[in-house]
């Protein structure tokens, strides 16, 4: 085993950046005293909804239904047997990547009958290069780190014995939530609402590297 000095350190970095995408979860209701009947006002809804999503084009990014449920509303909690009627609830999930139109995209989702809308949570791309910029500026953390050590001692560095990754992460935030209570139905045209005025949150990555180098004996003689 090598009896070349060991220097162990550890680099660490903090990149800002702007999110890449906006994610929104919208819930579209009904509710009716038959089952059918919910079931079809539940599936006019959704409908009208998925439209309006694909009404803004390429700048949604992708659209999925997270669920479907239909569930039966008791008269009494504890009784079964008495239903006063049906719910029905679609959940779907929004991708946006054209920032500009969200404002607008969330009052119109919001101004739809039963819709309750939840975002948008700002988001970097799994794949973005800023996870990778924060790791690249951890690595040279610790190597200046290690170097600095090394010249200290009067010595210089040999050799790479090791290179951790400890993962790199966004740091969690106090998520950001628009909350668009149910509408009523009404008769007449309605303008459009007016764009809700968003503003990107700005996404802070975290990296950490441990590593460890050799290096030449250390000159210790008093100077």
């Amino acid at each position: 085993m090598s009896d070349a000095p060991l220097i162990c350190v550890r680099g660490e970095a903090v990149v800002e950046a702007e999110p890449e995408i906006a994610r929104l979860s919208v819930h579209v209701q009904s509710q009716e005293s038959d089952r059918r009947a919910a079931l079809d006002r539940l599936t006019e809804r959704n409908r009208q909804c998925l439209d309006l999503v694909e009404s803004f084009g390429e700048a949604v990014e992708k659209v999925e239904t997270g669920g479907l449920s239909i569930m039966p509303l008791l008269k009494y909690k504890r009784r079964e047997g008495d239903i006063r009627g049906y719910r029905g609830t679609v959940w779907i999930k929004i991708t946006v990547r054209d920032f500009p139109v969200l404002g607008e995209l969330v009052a119109r989702l919001g101004d739809l009958e039963r819709t309750y809308v939840n975002g948008p949570d700002w988001e970097l791309r799994p794949g973005s290069e800023v996870y990778e910029r924060a790791a690249r500026q951890a690595t040279h953390e610790a190597v200046a780190r290690a170097r600095g050590y090394a010249e200290a001692l009067g010595a210089r560095l040999t050799g790479l014995v090791e290179l951790s990754d400890e993962g790199v992460g966004r740091t969690p935030e106090v998520p950001v939530a628009l909350a668009a209570a149910y509408g009523a139905g009404r008769g007449g045209v309605e303008e459009e609402p007016e764009p809700i005025d968003l503003e990107p949150e700005t996404q802070i990555v975290r990296a950490a590297v441990e590593a460890r180098f050799t290096a030449t004996q250390p000159d210790l003689e008093p100077r």
